[in-house]
């Protein structure tokens, strides 16, 4: 074989195995943990009652996005008080079951 044709079949070995490669949360215990995020994100208007501000929407949010925002509030990279606090309390699998169970669900 050339190289390009041997290029060509890492790359496309690498994307097949890279789309199998995703987030193992188990949906039901992350339904029991995001209790305490609808404290927020699950008041209808997604507003919190003081102060007023927005809130994201979450359910029905991308698997991986969840993923990587409770970990940048874990790690700080994103600055929220509330939200980092909520992170530092999870484990990571406990942030992929939050993922998985939120993606889950139809966005309200």
């Amino acid at each position: 074989m050339t190289r390009l044709q041997l290029f060509g079949l890492a790359v496309a070995t690498a994307i097949v195995f890279s789309g199998t490669a995703h987030a193992t949360g188990d949906k039901a215990n992350g339904r029991t943990l995001v209790y305490t995020c609808n404290g927020c994100h699950g008041i209808p208007g997604t507003n919190n009652a003081y102060p007023q501000y927005p809130v994201p929407k979450i359910a029905g949010q991308n698997e991986q996005y969840i993923i990587s925002a409770l970990h940048e509030y874990k790690s700080g990279d994103r600055t929220h008080p509330t939200m980092m606090a909520q992170a530092q309390s999870l484990s990571d699998q406990e942030i992929e079951d939050i993922a998985a169970y939120l993606s889950s669900i139809a966005a309200k």
